[in-house]
């Protein structure tokens, strides 16, 4: 039998939410060498990653994805590059956008051009929030409909994408793009809905929803949103943007409601504030092109969901040491 070639990985970003669960899903594979770079913000937890101390395929870089002297000698060693290093929360993008177009469009650059230099593929993560805002029952999105984006932090992920396309136009770089939906699970910084939703509820406090309740999203559980990742990295085409979704559409309050039951809290704790600024109502993709390559979403989101906030309830210790991190009150 012919062994299975190395493939060596750099994924930025790896100490995050979603770039831990990439490294779990990489390390899976035997062949596979994983190196995570990572400045290691608020968000971001060396913690995450102590599963795989111990493996002698996985290797871990304190540095900044925007400085071309500590990027340029890693990916020059990878086989591929999984750029997942992102500022991600709108209401922080809301209240200042510096960090989010240093982080999302200059690191983006500075990873485009070491692998233009060195002739490496990279899968560019992105989000569904490029689009924009969805009508209220209307088709997905895919992924050719124009990008609308409405936050500080949606322009800039579409800004980098627009980067990887031209990278991919003009100087036949290998690049594919992933838009995904809001993927949930274990591990994810408790600034986030479902963290804060449960958290709340678990401590007795009250669950603050936005506006009426009535915002929709789509929820997916972090191992098929990682499925769906490599997938279009493994077997997506140079230049083309796929997006991950195919999970559960349901409002805001809803969703607030489902994890008071989990908990066992009362729903009148869920409590209205006033709205985000630009929030938009829904936004709804087509994840067919994804599936057409073979990838389906495998867990049920009342089973996921009920392992994400047991998981909360288990780690309490993880969320103080997070909140801590980022100068929040615990």
């Amino acid at each position: 039998m012919t062994p299975i070639p190395e493939t060596h990985v750099l994924l930025t970003g790896g100490a995050g939410f979603i770039g831990s669960h990439l490294v779990d899903g990489l390390l899976a594979r035997p062949a596979t060498r994983v190196t995570v770079l990572d400045k290691l913000t608020y968000a971001g937890a060396r913690e995450n990653l102590a599963a795989h101390d111990e493996d002698p395929r996985f290797a871990f870089v304190h540095g900044d994805v925007a400085e071309s002297a500590v990027v340029m000698p890693l990916v020059a060693t990878a086989d591929h590059v999984i750029h997942a290093a992102a500022e991600t929360h709108v209401d922080r993008s809301i209240e200042g956008a510096a960090p989010f177009i240093a982080t999302n469009v200059t690191g983006t650059h500075v990873l485009l051009d070491a692998c233009r230099r060195t002739g490496t593929a990279m899968l560019m993560v992105s989000t569904d929030e490029v689009y924009g805002e969805n009508a209220p029952g209307g088709p997905g999105f895919v992924e050719g409909a124009p990008m609308r984006p409405r936050s500080p932090y949606a322009a800039s992920k579409a800004a980098a994408e627009l980067l990887c396309g031209a990278w991919f136009a003009t100087y036949g770089s290998v690049v594919t793009v992933v838009r995904g939906t809001n993927a949930f699970g274990p591990r994810q910084f408790p600034e986030k809905v479902i963290p804060v939703y449960t958290l709340a509820a678990l401590e007795g406090r009250e669950l603050p929803v936005y506006g009426r309740g009535e915002q929709r999203r789509e929820w997916l559980f972090v191992t098929d949103w990682v499925a769906g990742c490599l997938a279009a990295m493994e077997r997506g085409a140079p230049g083309a943007v796929y997006n991950i979704g195919a999970g559960r559409e349901l409002p805001n309050l809803e969703l607030a409601r489902r994890i008071c039951g989990l908990t066992g809290a009362d729903e009148a704790l869920v409590t209205f504030v006033a709205d985000r600024a630009g929030h938009d109502f829904r936004y709804g993709i087509d994840a067919s092109k994804l599936e057409a390559l073979g990838w389906s979403p495998r867990r049920s989101f009342e089973d996921a969901l009920a392992e994400t906030v047991a998981w909360y309830r288990d780690h309490r210790d993880w969320v103080r040491a997070r909140l801590a991190g980022a100068g929040t009150a615990g």
